[in-house]
């Protein structure tokens, strides 16, 4: 076995064997918007459950050479965002959003996506999505990074309303992950469907 030490290599390295290792991970689809009414949307795997008392998930938005994203920046300004959960149906709409266009562009208008009204934040969904998370901002931490400042904006939302699609939901609040069909990230340009399930009871 190899053993590395990370201080001992670039930023890019250390990247590759974290996105190569931490596999399959959940992406959140994020729409945030600006002061000036332009809806952002970006894909991040850098996602997850915070907690469920009250519910909370977390985002990490990497910083470019230092500057906040776009969507760390407008949720920050706004208080709000709203998550989705991108499914076999929508991935490749999902990568488009991806591109690298500026603020005063939007990725939703940029892939023909759908926008629907939120009920309790301001940002609006996306109707493509069958499981979205309205979500306002609980906190926004800058972590990492080195000389020229943060690495990351880690967003803790907390999630104030749910919508889940009703073929998804069943009579026990559960939702069905065969039907809900997520795809996870791996590294590169790669992704991953959801695969087997099976179960093990808790000793």
């Amino acid at each position: 076995m190899i053993s590395i030490d990370p201080l001992t290599q670039q930023e890019r390295d250390n990247y590759k064997f974290m996105i190569g290792s931490i596999i399959p991970r959940p992406i959140a689809w994020v729409t945030t918007q600006t002061a000036s009414g332009i809806v952002n949307a970006a894909p991040f795997s850098y996602f997850n459950i915070v907690t469920s008392n009250p519910p909370m998930i977390s985002v990490s938005v990497q910083r470019r050479n230092g500057a906040m994203k776009d969507t760390a920046r407008n949720a920050e300004a706004s208080g709000e965002l709203v998550v989705h959960i991108p499914n076999e149906h929508n991935v490749r709409q999902m990568n488009q959003t991806a591109a690298s266009l500026g603020p005063e562009a939007s990725e939703v208008e940029y892939t023909g996506l759908t926008l629907v009204p939120s009920s309790k934040v301001g940002v609006p969904g996306l109707a493509e999505a069958s499981i979205r998370m309205e979500c306002v901002v609980e906190q926004i931490l800058p972590l990492g990074g080195t000389g020229d400042g943060p690495g990351c904006d880690l967003i803790i939302g907390r999630v104030v309303q749910f919508h889940i699609a009703d073929e998804l939901y069943d009579a026990a609040g559960h939702v069905d992950a065969e039907k809900l069909r997520p795809v996870s990230r791996l590294a590169g340009t790669s992704y991953a469907k959801l695969g087997d399930i099976f179960a093990l009871e808790r000793p």
